[in-house]
């Protein structure tokens, strides 16, 4: 049961009608003894349940194949639910995966073109996956993380976990409800704005986001907030990877299908060997795709998506993060047309999102064609720093670059040139980040359509002085 949902979360791997029917598998099985679940809570808090619980209901108010849920009261008058892991699954999981494993490796053997697909690493991702799911204490770290990151929001929320009173099998949780985003009488476009701002928050600061946000897992609380429920299903993304994202959606926009293609295999889309033209050309048909329809029905996710997929199967690559992303790319669009059928989720990314992504990336949304080299611009100047400090020290290890000069002929004389050498590198490094953030600023005059002038003569100043200490290093003969 679980394979086939965890599964269903593979659209970079499986066809449509699959996941169509993989997505209907519903793990609501038999509970376990009321007894069961009152002994697992003491075993896992170390208490009787009558000095933890002023009141708690034997009857489960759902059950599932890894745990079950019960309706309880704090001494304190709260009203909590209790999640408990079902007993003997932790073992249970080991001896199917194992044998998963035993077979995926049978299969290889059989069928070697399968290899392109690495069931045996997708079969490793499912296996820690589903031990991080069974482990409650790692879903009560990301409830904490998710309050945090929406602290100062009054229009997100999310239920506690109780303090001391969760561990690896039982999570005990405050208990929330309300309306659900498809009730007709919920604001609509206003809870739409409030969604993509929460994840646009999720994907560009905070780096962890819900990864189930289907609509029972949502809910519109009394006083208007947007509730969040269920954080076993969590992903993460680094700043590398939320720069990478970042890029993407503004190459996307863009409709630049070469940039698009450069985004993808930053971002992790593709890999392996990339023909450029075959795939440049398949994006072109993408966007011109989109070109045709309203811009409501535009959809990153299905962007995504599709870039994925080209190259009939041979360049996936996709790590756990981007499936979780990709699954939460199309719920979350899926949920903001419930909420308002009209939505333009683009429009909305660039209107909202901007300054979100300038953080990420130091420029601002795309407005010009000028926009893929102000964006590349702010990511040089971010790294080039680490790139030339990263280059001198390899020189001075490998027994090269301008720092060798100094074990030969005059001390003084190599000293200087040396000194000149560096002093000369350093200036032009100011020069480039001096420029990208001109750049940037859109500082000054513009010439040659929208690029501000006091930019373009620093990076044309940064170029002279950076061919002036390459030709001084081929003159020397040493790098």
């Amino acid at each position: 049961m679980k394979l086939g949902q965890t599964l269903s979360l593979r659209r970079d791997l499986l066809p449509d009608s699959w996941l169509v029917e993989l997505s209907r598998l519903q793990d609501n099985v038999a509970p376990f003894p009321a007894a069961d679940a009152r002994y697992a809570v003491e075993v896992a808090l170390g208490r009787p349940a009558e000095q933890i619980f002023a009141a708690f209901e034997a009857e489960p108010m759902a059950a599932a194949s890894i745990a079950q849920v019960h309706r309880a009261r704090l001494p304190d008058g709260r009203a909590v639910i209790v999640k408990i892991r079902r007993p003997g699954i932790r073992d249970q999981i080991d001896r199917d995966m194992r044998a998963l494993v035993a077979i995926a490796r049978l299969v290889l053997v059989l069928a070697p073109g399968l290899r392109r697909y690495q069931p045996l690493r997708i079969v490793d991702e499912i296996w820690v996956n589903l031990r991080k799911e069974t482990d409650f204490r790692h879903e009560a770290r990301n409830i904490r993380r998710f309050r945090e990151a929406f602290r100062e929001w009054p229009t997100v929320s999310a239920p506690d976990a109780i303090d001391d009173l969760y561990s690896e099998a039982v999570l005990v949780q405050e208990m929330s409800g309300g309306r659900s985003i498809g009730d007709p009488s919920v604001d609509g476009p206003r809870l739409a704005r409030v969604l993509i701002d929460a994840y646009l928050h999720q994907f560009f600061v905070a780096g962890l986001f819900h990864g189930d946000p289907h609509p029972g897992n949502l809910f519109v609380m009394p006083d208007g907030r947007l509730c969040f429920h269920d954080f076993g299903l969590v992903g993460y993304l680094d700043g590398r990877t939320r720069r990478s994202l970042a890029v993407y959606l503004q190459a996307f926009v863009s409709k630049d299908a070469a940039w698009m293609l450069d985004a993808a295999v930053e971002l992790g889309l593709l890999g392996g060997s990339i023909d450029r033209p075959v795939f440049t050309r398949g994006i072109e048909e993408i966007l011109s795709d989109f070109a045709t329809r309203p811009l409501k029905d535009w959809s990153l996710a299905e962007a995504v998506l599709r870039v994925a997929r080209l190259g009939s199967g041979e360049n996936l690559v996709l790590p756990q993060n981007l499936v979780v992303l990709v699954r939460a790319l199309f719920l979350v669009e899926s949920a903001l047309r419930t909420l308002d059928p009209d939505f333009k989720v683009l429009d909305m990314l660039l209107a909202r999102g901007g300054a979100m992504m300038e953080g990420v990336l130091r420029g601002g949304p795309p407005t010009s064609a000028s926009t893929r080299l102000k964006t590349e611009a702010a990511l040089a100047a971010q790294d080039l720093p680490g790139t030339i400090a990263s280059w001198l020290h390899r020189a001075q290890r490998e027994g090269g670059g301008p720092l060798a000069a100094m074990r030969h002929a005059s001390p003084e004389a190599q000293l200087d040139r040396v000194g000149n050498r560096l002093a000369l590198a350093i200036v032009t490094l100011g020069l480039y980040v001096a420029a990208s953030l001109l750049m940037l600023d859109s500082a000054g005059p513009r010439v040659l359509g929208d690029l501000p002038l006091f930019a373009l003569l620093g990076y044309a100043l940064a170029f002279l002085s950076s061919f002036r200490l390459m030709r001084a290093i081929a003159r020397s003969g040493r790098l």
